[in-house]
């Protein structure tokens, strides 16, 4: 702001400076122009007075009235162009008086010499004295001398005007100078404290806005700048710091929700294990001991045990599965390798399994990663027209990578189906990245990363 003043107030005095050189300048121009009009003046008055001087004198020494034609039109003139130089000079003093001492001597001239004299030759053209002649040119000569004195008067206040408008032209040229050096000065200051103070810290909240944009929610702005620009870094920061939060809510959340529905499926899995499946074994037990005391006797009556057992046996199986599905117990009792490896072999399309996990990991993750794979071989099944698929998993960096590749027809989407949809939720739920490559005629590959830092 002080910055803004302070050039508005050079640039303004640059310009007042500027406008009274021009003024100057145009006083100049109009002073020369009425000295230009008060020397013509100044000559023509001369002229009319050597019109009049030549007239009598030609008149007295010829007698001719031809010769007072010019002596009649200078008469006639003289008082018109008098009174004109006498306006013209009207706004100077010294001027002014020298004008009136021309205006009386030229009257005086006329009325009391030139006019007596001619009618004195008309009478008597031989009767004009040496002596009359003599005061004629002494009248002469001093008006002579009163247009130089005009003359140089004139052209003395014309060269002080010239001389004052040079100056202040050289001054106009000088402070001008000076101010365009200021103001480039004060404008590369004040661009660069605007660059500083407001480009800069604009720059750094866009940067900053980026990287949070791109999941970097511990981005913040460094607080520096002062009023409005450290208001929007502070406002800046309590957003990212409330997205943060809040997203790491939603994450406990959906955590929360994933762990509580994987603790559901574990008792619904161990109810069923424990409860109807025990009893549905317990029955079939007892079908096969009724089976063997009834004895060969009544072989009609064993083969319908026969048949109850087995389809008693088959209902085993099926509850087993749905179990599996509920919940793998293979993996609870002994870890991720034979669980995926038990998935492989369930699989109708071959699998390679590849795991290389060293110890047991936290629950969620691995029960998620064997959801991740348990759907992408049923997809693999299902849709991909695949004659292999490949499992790989292994342990990096506090995290698990996986990854299950097939050879079918590929074009499978992340966002189509319910499956893959649900598998995403529950390993972004996790802090996880689940990703799909499928390109038409060239396979399909699943991965997904499972950090372990928060478990």
């Amino acid at each position: 702001m002080t910055a803004g003043v302070v050039l508005a107030l050079i640039v303004g005095a640059a310009f007042a400076i500027l406008l009274s050189s021009i003024a100057d300048l145009r006083r100049t121009q109009l002073r020369e122009q009425r000295s230009e009009q008060v020397l013509v003046m100044a000559n023509r008055l001369e002229r009319l007075i050597i019109d009049m001087e030549t007239g009598q004198r030609g008149f007295a020494l010829t007698g001719q009235e031809q010769f007072l034609q010019p002596w009649r039109a200078a008469i006639t003139a003289y008082p018109g162009e008098v009174g004109a130089l006498e306006r013209l000079v009207a706004d100077t003093p010294a001027q002014r008086v020298l004008a009136r001492q021309i205006a009386t001597a030229g009257a005086s001239y006329i009325h009391d010499y030139s006019i007596p004299l001619v009618e004195k030759t008309r009478r008597d053209p031989a009767a004009v004295p040496s002596p009359e002649v003599a005061e004629e040119k002494r009248r002469v000569d001093a008006m002579r001398a009163k247009f130089d004195a005009l003359v140089a008067a004139e052209q003395s206040m014309v060269r002080g005007q010239q001389q004052r408008s040079d100056a202040a032209a050289r001054r106009a040229g000088t402070v001008g100078v000076a101010a365009l050096i200021v103001s480039v000065s004060l404008i590369g200051i004040y661009s660069g404290y605007l660059a500083r103070a407001i480009a800069a810290p604009v720059r750094r909240v866009a940067a900053t806005a980026r990287r949070l944009a791109s999941g970097d929610l511990a981005a913040r702005v460094p607080v520096r700048g002062a009023g409005e620009i450290g208001l929007l870094e502070r406002s800046f920061n309590t957003m990212a710091a409330t997205l943060a939060r809040n997203r790491a809510e939603l994450a406990a959340s959906r955590s929360r929700i994933v762990t509580s529905a994987d603790l559901a499926r574990r008792r619904i899995e161990r109810d069923l294990h424990d409860g109807i499946q025990q009893r549905l074994v317990s029955l079939v037990l007892d079908v096969r001991s009724a089976q063997a005391e009834l004895g060969s006797d009544r072989l009609e009556f064993g083969g319908r045990l026969d048949r109850l057992a087995g389809g008693l046996g088959e209902a085993i199986d099926e509850l087993r599965e749905i179990s599996r599905g509920i919940h793998p117990a293979i993996l609870s009792e002994a870890g991720l390798d034979p669980a995926l490896r038990t998935l492989a072999r369930r699989s109708p399309v071959p699998v390679e399994v590849d795991v290389d996990v060293p110890r047991r990991l936290p629950e969620a993750v691995e029960v998620a990663a064997y959801y991740v794979v348990s759907e992408a071989l049923t997809n693999t099944a299902k849709h991909a027209h695949a004659t292999v698929a490949t499992v790989r998993v292994h342990l990096e960096d506090e995290v698990l990578r996986l990854e299950v590749r097939d050879d079918g027809v590929g074009g499978a989407a992340a966002g189509e189906g319910s499956g893959l949809v649900g598998l995403a939720d529950r390993v972004e739920a996790l802090g996880g990245t689940l990703t799909v490559l499928s390109p038409p005629d060239q396979g399909t590959t699943l991965r997904a990363d499972l950090p372990l830092g928060q478990w």
